[in-house]
């Protein structure tokens, strides 16, 4: 088994924990979603569109700085976090795109045991 196939398979029984916790299996937006609102740390009823996007990007963020393209600075008045890019990110054909966010998702869930 290659490490493309273990990263498959690992991705496989993320989403398979997800569809049991929540009955239907995600796509990669609803996982940063949820990643954004687990850094976030408040969850709200309704997010508009915007906070959304935002909640996804502040999940690429905390994703990404855990190989240091990334640091936390702080959270701003309203309690969202705020990150600076350490580094640049590579340039990377789509597929590889896909494959370098889910291993930092993988990462993520297992840190924070999810």
């Amino acid at each position: 088994m290659n490490v493309q196939d273990d990263l498959q398979v690992r991705w496989w029984n993320l989403e398979a924990k997800l569809v049991e916790r929540f009955g239907k299996k995600p796509d990669m937006e609803t996982i940063l979603f949820l990643i954004g609102i687990q850094e976030l740390g408040t969850i709200q009823e309704k997010f508009s569109k915007e906070q959304k996007q935002d909640l996804m990007h502040v999940a690429v963020c905390a994703l990404l700085a855990q190989s240091g393209f990334y640091e936390q600075e702080g959270l701003d008045g309203d309690g969202w976090p705020h990150f600076r890019q350490l580094k640049d990110l590579p340039i990377l054909p789509p597929h590889e795109q896909e494959l370098f966010l889910k291993d930092h998702v993988l990462l993520y869930f297992d840190k924070h045991g999810l």
